[in-house]
């Protein structure tokens, strides 16, 4: 997500200069120097002199590590805004007192501009740290701000959901050709149903419920499928899925806390 995010803030007209980016490998240093153009050092501490926003964008069994590394060149006029799932703002705040702290859930549409990032403040964020956040994550897409309490639904529904749509895309396709579709055909079908659906969907005042009921006229074609995806509980297992999701992400982030056991 690092990299996708400094590839979103080039696309807005950001200056590759403006930017630093840290990792851990010197043959990924080198891939994404050359991928982005943006200097990129192996030293986390480096990467975060003089920015005035600093995103964590690793696993959030790594962020304790990280915030070893970066703990004391941090200053206090500084926003750190955290990408790591389930790792709470609380977590932040023990290991780095005092400094702003935003955390967000993006997800992967970012790579085209069409991300979808909920964000959340802590107890030293204040408006321009909460703009300043949101300049940077609103690069690649849209944002919405909510309390901290809702950020594990969000990573089970936005952050993961992509994958649920991937899967659904999988399952079309395959069953496409299982018709007798050509595979071309079946995923140029599926890939732009999949498409326009969700635009219409996003500029539209209907809501789902009423889209899908003008595409399901009785005893039609779309009927007959409802009532199998119905009978098949659909709506239960996509609902399972999300509290799975949900309780992981609370889990990850317990796991990140500097108070969690080894």
């Amino acid at each position: 997500m690092g990299e996708i995010f400094a590839l979103g803030l080039l696309r807005a007209g950001w200056d590759p200069e403006d930017l630093a980016l840290a990792v851990r490998r010197p043959e990924r240093a080198r891939e994404t120097e050359f991928h982005t153009g943006v200097p990129t050092t192996l030293v986390a501490a480096e990467a975060v002199r003089g920015k005035r926003v600093i995103v964590i964008a690793v696993k959030p069994k790594d962020v304790p590590s990280l915030l070893d590394q970066i703990r004391d060149v941090v200053t206090v006029d500084q926003v750190v805004v955290s990408l790591a799932a389930g790792v709470t703002i609380a977590s932040f705040e023990s290991e780095l007192p005092g400094i702003p702290i935003i955390r967000s859930m993006p997800n992967t549409p970012a790579a085209v501009d069409e991300g979808m990032t909920a964000y959340c403040g802590g107890s030293k964020a204040d408006a321009a740290a909460l703009a300043d956040a949101a300049a940077v994550l609103g690069a690649v897409g849209d944002t919405i701000q909510l309390s901290e309490d809702l950020l594990d639904a969000v990573t089970a529904v936005s952050g993961t959901g992509p994958a649920y749509v991937f899967l659904l895309a999988e399952a079309m396709t395959e069953a496409a050709i299982r018709e007798g579709l050509p595979h071309h055909a079946a995923e140029r079908l599926v890939h732009q149903t999949l498409r326009g659906s969700g635009m219409l969907l996003a500029g539209s005042e209907k809501s789902a419920f009423r889209l899908r009921g003008e595409v399901t006229s009785p005893g039609g074609t779309t009927a007959a499928a409802m009532h199998v995806l119905e009978e098949g509980g659909f709506r239960a297992l996509l609902e399972d899925a999300i509290q799975a999701a949900t309780r992981r992400s609370r889990e990850l982030g317990a796991s990140a806390s500097p108070d969690s056991a080894p």
